[in-house]
C-alpha cells in the first residue's frame, strides 16, 4: 500500500460532508428530478455532470461510503486497471488513454494518481479516490439508503419512479439512473453445487490451501486471480469452464484474461501439475464418495470431492451428494478422465450479475440477450427497454458492448455516462449536444487533433464516435456520440443533418484474426491501411443518416452500415497518426472528396497569386488570406503551390484529386474508399 494512504484516509474522514437537502433527510418522502441509485464510480460520475449542470438530483447509496464494492473485491486486493502516470506527455486528454481509474471532471488535479502511483493499484485506494472525488466536487449523496423496491407510476402526462428504502421512506423522481454495478455472485445450479465455495467467501490466506488439490469453476480474471494466489501452496490447481481461455491481448477485450493474472497458463503448459479443462458446468456433478466403516470410525480429514457427470448418477432425485458409489464416478468408466482425482476444495469464480430483485414488474428492465442474461437490456442510448426514463449506467450497461469494447469498466463507462448526460440535457432541458463550429478548412486539423489525443473514442472504440455535420463552408463537430443510436441522431442530439451529409470518426480494430505476436502482424504501408489489424481511426461518409433497417442489416462485425465512402488511417505504432505522407495527406484527400473542396493550406504569397489568376481562389485563401489570416512566410524563398488557371472557368476550390478519387479501388464494400492508393 502507498505510504500516503493512511494520512489520506484520515483527511477524507475528517473533511467529508454530505449535502442532500433537508426534505430528503427529515421527511418521509423526497422528490428529485433525477435519482441516481448507487455511489460507485458510475453514480458519482453522473452526479458530477448533474451538479455541473445545476440539476435537481440526489445520489442514494445503501452503504456508509462510496465504492464499497472495492472494500471486498477483488478478493486478493490488486486492481488490474492500468494506472500509467508517466507517459512523457503533459496533455491531460491523451494521458486519460492510459489512466483507467480516474473519473472526468473540470479539476485537472482530481486524478487517481493522488491516491496511488502503482501501475496496478491496491483495491483499497479506489474507495479513497471516490471519497476524494465526492468531497472535492460537493456531490449530493445520501448514505445508508438501502432501496428494496422500485416501482413505476404512470399519470396522464408523465411516468415517475418510486424508490422505497429499508425504513419505508419513498424517493420519487422523473428520471431514474441506475448505477448499482454488478455485485450478485453468478451461480450455476448442478448436483453438488452446495459443496462448492464461492469467490465471495473463500479464504484469501494461501496457507489454508497448503498441499490441497483445488478445482476452480471459471476461467475469467477472478478465477485466475484466485488460482494465482494459491499456486505456491496448493498441490494442484485445475480450472474448468465451458469455453477455452480468452486472452485480452489477443481479443482486445479488457474483460478477458489479463496477463497480470495468467501465471497458471505457464504451469499448465510447462506441465507442473496445474491444468485447464473445458466442460459444461450444468452437466457436471460434485460428489463425496461413500465412506466405508473404517474411514467413518477414524478421525479422517474433511471428505474429498469428486467430479463426474450427471449421466452416470442413478436416481438423481433421490440421492444426495454424499451417497455416490464408485461406479457412478466418471473415472470408473474412463480411466484417463482428466478430473478423475479427488479435490479438497471446489471454488466457484463465475463473476457477478445485475440485481433485478429490487424492481417490481412495472419498472424491471428486461434481461439482455447476451452475457447469459446477467445484464439488463438497454437501448443504444442506455435507456431500459420498456422502461422509459430509466437509464442504466456503468458496468451494468455493458450489454451494449459486451465483449466488444470497454463499457463495463471505468475507463470506458466514464464516457458513456457523459453521453447519457448529453442526451438528458437535450431531452429534458432542450440543451443540444455540445458542438464546435469549424470552418471547413479547419476540419483536417481538428480531426488530426482528435485522433492524436482523444481518450473517449480510443477507449470506447466502435461504440462512441465523433459526428461531423457538413454545412458547406463550415461544419459542426460533435464528440463521442453513441454510434448505434445514429438513426435517432436528430432527436437525441438536437442537431439536424444537412444535404451535405456527415462524416463519422471512430476507432476500430481490424476484423481479420491474426497472430498478434507473429511476424507481419502490423501494416505500415498506408496504401493498405484498410488491412490494419491494430487500433486505428476510420472515417465513414454518409450523404444521409443511416436508417434503423440499415443499422440492423450492417455487415457482420461492422460498427456501422456501408457508407458512401470510407477511409482507414493506417495503424501507427506510436498511436499518434501524424505522418505527413502516411496519415495526413491521405486523410486530406478523403475529406476533399466528402466536402468537394480543395483543403490544401497555402502561404500568403500563394494565396495572393491565386487570387489574381482565378475567379475564385481556394477556400483556404478565401477564409484565411482574404480575411488577413494567411500563413506567414518562414523563409526568404517564396513558396507557391502550382495550380494554374482553372480550365473552363472551373473553380480552383475543386481539387485535382476530384477526378481521380472515384477511380480508387473500392475496398471494404463502400461506394468510395481511401487509405489505399492515392496519387501524390
Amino acid at each position: 500500500m502507498d505510504s500516503s494512504l493512511p494520512c489520506l484516509i484520515l483527511f477524507i474522514l475528517t473533511t467529508s460532508t454530505t449535502c442532500v437537502g433537508d426534505d430528503c433527510l427529515h421527511n418521509t418522502t423526497c422528490h428529485r428530478d433525477y435519482c441516481v441509485l448507487g455511489a460507485g464510480p458510475a453514480g458519482l460520475q453522473m452526479g458530477y455532470f448533474l451538479s455541473r449542470a445545476k440539476r435537481d438530483y440526489i445520489i442514494l447509496e445503501r452503504n456508509s461510503g462510496p465504492g464499497t464494492f472495492f472494500h471486498k473485491y477483488p478478493r486478493h486486493r490488486k486492481l488490474i486497471s492500468i494506472n500509467k502516470i508517466h507517459t512523457g506527455r503533459q496533455n491531460r486528454e491523451f494521458n486519460l488513454r492510459h489512466d483507467w481509474n480516474s473519473l472526468l471532471s473540470d479539476k485537472p488535479e482530481l486524478l487517481f494518481r493522488q491516491v496511488s502511483s502503482e501501475f496496478y493499484p491496491p483495491a483499497d485506494a479506489f474507495p479513497l479516490y471516490l471519497s476524494m472525488f465526492e468531497r472535492e466536487l460537493g456531490l449530493k449523496v445520501q448514505y445508508g439508503v438501502d432501496v428494496g423496491r422500485i416501482r413505476a407510476e404512470l399519470s396522464s402526462t408523465s411516468r415517475s419512479y418510486i424508490l422505497t428504502d429499508q425504513h419505508g421512506k419513498e424517493y420519487t423522481c422523473g428520471v431514474l439512473l441506475v448505477a448499482t454495478g454488478l455485485w450478485v455472485p453468478q451461480e450455476v445450479e448442478f448436483v453438488g453445487s452446495n459443496l462448492v465455495e464461492g469467490y465471495e467467501s473463500i479464504s484469501t490466506n494461501a496457507e489454508d490451501y497448503k498441499n490441497q488439490a483445488v478445482l476452480i469453476l471459471g476461467k475469467g480474471n477472478s478465477a485466475f486471480e484466485t488460482a494465482q494466489s494459491i499456486l505456491g501452496h496448493a498441490s494442484r490447481v485445475h480450472m474448468v469452464s465451458r469455453s477455452p481461455v480468452r486472452l485480452a491481448w489477443q481479443t482486445h477485450y479488457v474483460g478477458d484474461l489479463r496477463a497480470v493474472n495468467n501465471e497458471l497458463i505457464d504451469t499448465y503448459q510447462l506441465k507442473s501439475l496445474d491444468g485447464l479443462v473445458e466442460a459444461t458446468l450444468e452437466r457436471i456433478v460434485i460428489v463425496q464418495q461413500k465412506e466405508d466403516a473404517r474411514s467413518k470410525s477414524s478421525k479422517a480429514k474433511k471428505p474429498q470431492l469428486y467430479v463426474t457427470i450427471n449421466k452416470y448418477i442413478q436416481n438423481q432425485s433421490e440421492k444426495n451428494t454424499s451417497d455416490v458409489a464408485a461406479e457412478e464416478l466418471l473415472g470408473y468408466h474412463i480411466d484417463n478422465f482428466s478430473l478423475r482425482k479427488p479435490y479438497d476444495r471446489v471454488i466457484r469464480c463465475l463473476g457477478f450479475r445485475f440485481n433485478f430483485s429490487i424492481f417490481d414488474s412495472s419498472a424491471c428492465p428486461l434481461n439482455s440477450k447476451n452475457a447469459k442474461g446477467r445484464l439488463p437490456r438497454v437501448t443504444a442510448w442506455y435507456e431500459g427497454h420498456d422502461t422509459p426514463g430509466l437509464f442504466v449506467l456503468g458496468t451494468a450497461a455493458h450489454s451494449r458492448d459486451y465483449r466488444t469494447s470497454a463499457g463495463g469498466f471505468i475507463h470506458g463507462f466514464r464516457y458513456t455516462v457523459r453521453a447519457v448526460h448529453h442526451l438528458l440535457e437535450q431531452r429534458y432541458h432542450r440543451t443540444p449536444w455540445p458542438s464546435t463550429k469549424l470552418l471547413t478548412t479547419q476540419l483536417l486539423s481538428a480531426i488530426l487533433k482528435r485522433v492524436g489525443e482523444a481518450s473517449g473514442p480510443y477507449q470506447m472504440f466502435e461504440i462512441l464516435g465523433d459526428v461531423i455535420l457538413l454545412r458547406g463552408s463550415y461544419c459542426e463537430y460533435l464528440e463521442e456520440f453513441p454510434l448505434q443510436a445514429l438513426p435517432q441522431f436528430s432527436s437525441l442530439s438536437g442537431h439536424e443533418v444537412s444535404e451535405h451529409g456527415l462524416v463519422i470518426l471512430l476507432m476500430q480494430y481490424g476484423k481479420k484474426k491474426i497472430d498478434y505476436l507473429g511476424g507481419g502482424r502490423a501494416v505500415t504501408d498506408w496504401t493498405n491501411a484498410w488491412k490494419s489489424s491494430f487500433l486505428h481511426p476510420v472515417l465513414y461518409y454518409y450523404d444521409t443518416l443511416p436508417t434503423e433497417e440499415e443499422m440492423k442489416n450492417r455487415p457482420h462485425g461492422w460498427p456501422l452500415p456501408r457508407p458512401k465512402a470510407i477511409h482507414h488511417m493506417v495503424e501507427d505504432f506510436l498511436t499518434e497518426w501524424d505522418g505527413p505522407i502516411s496519415h495526413i495527406q491521405p486523410l486530406r484527400r478523403f475529406l476533399e472528396h466528402c466536402v468537394n473542396t480543395d483543403l490544401r493550406a497555402f502561404y500568403a504569397e500563394s494565396c495572393f497569386r491565386l487570387s489574381l489568376t482565378h475567379r475564385m481562389p481556394p477556400l483556404f485563401c478565401r477564409q484565411g488570406y482574404l480575411k488577413q489570416q494567411g500563413i506567414a512566410q518562414k523563409s526568404k524563398q517564396m513558396h507557391f503551390h502550382s495550380t494554374g488557371p482553372s480550365p473552363g472557368g472551373q473553380h480552383a476550390e475543386t481539387s485535382a484529386a476530384r477526378s481521380t478519387f472515384p477511380n480508387y479501388l473500392p475496398q471494404a464494400g463502400a461506394s468510395m474508399s481511401s487509405g489505399l492508393r492515392l496519387d501524390l
